[in-house]
């Protein structure tokens, strides 16, 4: 029986194959899973047409063989981030296919954009469905595996042309653990106005429940669960990127009260601009030693929380560092 093919375009024409059915691929040129010259025709045009047009491809080969079909996955019209591919005999049944969503981290503004796909794979309610969110909130429902710290120094680093593969747990609201695949490749692009933003684009496939995919990690790391057992009440421990002093995830529960999803209706993230230099002194201290200070930072009622921080430097490969800061709230 045939499978769905998933076919990445990150990068605007099609490119690479990234998943086989539930089997993620590695980036793979598509002449590695369709050995047949004709086959491979057809499914090159289809994938073409798809990508160019966002829009649905569905049609019999000239020799009345093949039947193929090439579905677009879109945030928005203007760009497809992969085509979903099928392409088998016309008297072979359409299988379903494995869900998928695409979505996208600007790692220039610190926002993450999904596409509806996504929110359903991840089981979202219909009233907190705001496409767009602070790249923080991307990780509350991810259970990442031991390259963490490489997705994150990828991101840091920001570098067009990274690329990222991995397989973490979704724990979708309805709390199921699902097997998460992601692929994702960083990009520069220039906007209808001029500005140059670097995107991290991807795509996220349900390969399946998560204690059935050995790949998958389990619901938390035991570094994870170490930092955890190690923090007080009323601490907070977040990971910071300390070129931009944004955060880039938080470890545990966030810090009720503290703006930093950069939802409808709640003021963006922020630190005092008094607090600034304050803040970029410590980060630039932590290249000699373990830093403490107090910041103001945004509630999301509009107002100013002062918190003491405690940070220290965080090695994410042997080239990128962030900052694990303990945060407590001042009265």
């Amino acid at each position: 029986m045939a499978k769905w093919i998933l076919v990445e375009c990150f990068s605007g024409p099609p490119g690479k194959v990234i998943a086989f059915g539930a089997a993620p691929k590695s980036f793979v040129p598509l002449s590695n899973i369709l050995r047949n010259p004709l086959s491979l025709a057809d499914a090159e045009a289809a994938l073409a047409q798809a990508c160019r047009t966002r829009a649905l491809v569905a049609r019999v080969s000239d020799d009345g063989r093949r039947t193929v079909r090439a579905e677009p996955l879109l945030i928005t019209p203007e760009r497809a981030h992969a085509v979903r591919l099928w392409i088998g005999p016309v008297s072979e049944p359409l299988p379903a296919p494995e869900p998928v969503g695409a979505w996208y981290f600007n790692l220039t503004t610190n926002r993450s954009v999904r596409s509806v796909d996504l929110l359903d794979l991840y089981g979202v309610a219909p009233e907190e469905r705001e496409a767009e969110l602070a790249i923080a909130g991307a990780f509350t429902r991810l259970v990442t595996n031991r390259d963490e710290s490489e997705a994150l120094a990828k991101i840091v680093n920001s570098a067009p042309g990274t690329e990222h593969q991995a397989v973490w747990t979704v724990r979708r609201d309805d709390e199921a653990l699902r097997a998460g695949h992601f692929a994702c490749r960083i990009i520069l692009e220039v906007d209808a106005a001029g500005r140059r933003e670097v995107l991290f684009r991807g795509v996220t496939q349900d390969i399946g429940a998560a204690t059935a995919v050995p790949a998958a990690p389990p619901p938390m790391i035991l570094e994870y669960r170490l930092l955890e057992a190690s923090t007080a009440p009323g601490e907070y421990r977040a990971i910071v990127n300390l070129r931009s002093l944004q955060l880039i995830r938080w470890i545990g529960p966030p810090m009720p009260g503290i703006a930093w999803a950069d939802l409808p209706g709640q003021p963006p993230p922020q630190i005092h601009p008094d607090d600034m230099a304050a803040a970029q002194e410590m980060s630039r201290e932590l290249a000699r030693h373990r830093t403490e200070g107090t910041v103001r930072l945004r509630r999301t009622d509009g107002g100013w929380q002062p918190v003491r921080v405690r940070a220290a430097l965080m090695a994410l490969d042997q080239h990128t560092t962030a900052g694990l800061a303990t945060v407590t709230a001042v009265e």
